[in-house]
């Protein structure tokens, strides 16, 4: 029997999350999502008010009986990462995400998702709104741009929020609860690129990669997937050791958080070469399908023709660049000693932009121990200035140490296995959550994150697992009815 969506359980999640669906809200560009949580929060009658960054915090009391448990704070993020396959005609700022059925996965057409973490808003939603759900004092916060610089979390002011107890509904795994994220920082380069009078008598070409995975740099970068930035990068560097390469132009990957799935650069070598280099591109695209057979089915690679180009980037700038981007380090760099199969460090090599007489390096890197990050950072900026660059990274955002003893944590292990009969798996996330923030501000604050099963995330193939819905509303449902009595 083929699955509808007015058949999806449970409902009133899935209504919301349809609702959220059709509110455009690209990262810090949340008005749209404001006014319709504003709006919520009016017509069911409850508290609501706004920070300055354009953080939404929603009240309601506890029902009857409840009154006297500890205060529990539900959160999500309002924004999502807004990626559209390249054929897809959509803009982010004004169409609605369309979704559909696709055997148990809900996908969109053409699109990202949303789902992270339009389906924790939902969840929030659906307890604000219901009448018979128990819980004890109840806030909703939803903050903004967490995508792009956990912008909303950084400007979380003390005593905006009252609450014994977070649950963070940004997770992406369901039967696994998260007591601890990676901290992050980006790292960008900025490389000279003086053009200069294209030779005569030479072969321009497009050499683009496309097709590949792409995915989550924190949460996917144990997963093996090539990257569109380095796999061009080592095909335009075994050019330029055999023959008189020039670079035109250069682009690949768009945000710093995501494994960039495609690349192209505009390059050209002299005429006689012209036939060797196609040649050079089906023995380098079969070692890499080789390489990568398991992770990227559909890698592909493409050489077209070009007209000849007026100028051509600086050959030395052109060395040192390729150089930079083929030493810089790119995925995991080391794994947790203290908890098994998660990445303690890592580094992605996010986006190559060219624009007003450079090119723009955008890099990130995530630890979940702070030295270790710092030192990943200055690895990745060394390997930058050494190549003529200019290097700055950011200040960054902490991790949040796990706490194994976490009054929370238990409430949530003891109700998973009442419902389902099995223990759930208690774990650190090597992605960035909130969380590590909002320790910052509110230090007594007692969490744990969980959250249905997501695949795909922050590219058009981001896909939510309908089953595990269910099971999470239900958890969800019974952590607030068994949170602990306030002392």
């Amino acid at each position: 029997m083929i699955m509808e969506k007015k058949d999806l359980k449970p409902a009133v999640v899935f209504r919301y999350f349809e609702e959220v669906c059709g509110v455009p809200r690209p990262s810090k560009k949340e008005e749209k999502i404001r006014a319709y949580l504003l709006e919520f929060a009016r017509k069911h009658d409850l508290s609501v008010k706004t920070d300055e960054a354009g953080n939404v915090l929603i009240a309601k009391p506890a029902t009857p009986g409840m009154e006297g448990r500890k205060a529990v704070i539900l959160q999500s993020h309002m924004d999502m990462v807004c990626e559209k396959n390249k054929d897809t005609q959509h803009d982010f700022d004004t169409d609605p995400i369309e979704t559909y059925i696709d055997g148990e996965w809900l996908r969109a057409k053409g699109t990202t998702l949303g789902a992270d973490n339009g389906i924790g808003i939902a969840a929030e939603l659906a307890v604000l709104a219901s009448d018979d759900v128990e819980h004890g004092p109840l806030q909703c916060l939803f903050t903004v741009d967490e995508e792009t610089g956990l912008t909303g979390a950084f400007a979380l002011k003390e005593g905006f929020m009252e609450g014994d107890i977070l649950i963070n509904l940004d997770s992406e795994d369901e039967g696994e609860l998260f007591i601890g994220c990676a901290g992050g920082a980006g790292t960008t380069a900025v490389f000279p690129c003086t053009m200069t009078d294209a030779p005569e008598g030479y072969f321009f070409f497009r050499v683009a990669v496309k097709g590949l995975t792409g995915g989550h740099s924190g949460d996917d970068i144990n997963k093996g997937r090539a990257n569109a930035n380095k796999l061009l990068n080592r095909y335009l560097v075994q050019l330029m050791r055999k023959y008189d390469l020039r670079l035109c132009e250069i682009d690949g990957g768009n945000l710093h958080n995501a494994i960039p799935r495609e690349a192209h650069a505009v390059c050209a070598v002299p005429m006689a070469c012209k036939e060797a280099v196609r040649v050079d591109l089906n023995v380098y695209l079969a070692e890499v399908e080789n390489e990568y057979a398991v992770t990227e089915p559909n890698l592909q690679m493409e050489l077209e023709s070009e007209a000849p180009r007026a100028e051509v980037m600086d050959a030395g700038e052109m060395k040192r660049f390729l150089l930079s981007l083929y030493a810089v380090h790119n995925g995991v760099y080391a794994m947790s000693q203290d908890i098994p199969g998660l990445v303690e460090t890592s580094s992605n090599l996010a986006s190559v932009k060219q624009a007003d007489g450079c090119i723009k390096v955008v890099t990130s890197q995530r630890s979940s121990i702070l030295s270790s990050r710092v030192d990943m950072s200055q690895m990745v900026g060394a390997a930058f200035e050494l190549g003529g660059a200019t290097v700055e990274t950011g200040d960054g955002y902490p991790g949040w140490k796990p706490n194994p003893s976490s009054e929370i944590l238990q409430v949530a292990v003891e109700s998973y296995k009442r419902l389902f009969g099995t223990e759930p798996k208690v774990k650190a996330i090597h992605a960035g959550l909130e969380c590590g923030l909002f320790l910052e501000k509110y230090s007594s604050l007692d969490m744990v994150s969980f959250g249905p099963t997501l695949r795909g995330v922050h590219s058009p193939d981001e896909r939510m697992l309908i089953p595990t819905v269910d099971k999470f509303w239900r958890h969800l449902l019974d952590v607030l009815a068994h949170v602990p009595v306030k002392a």
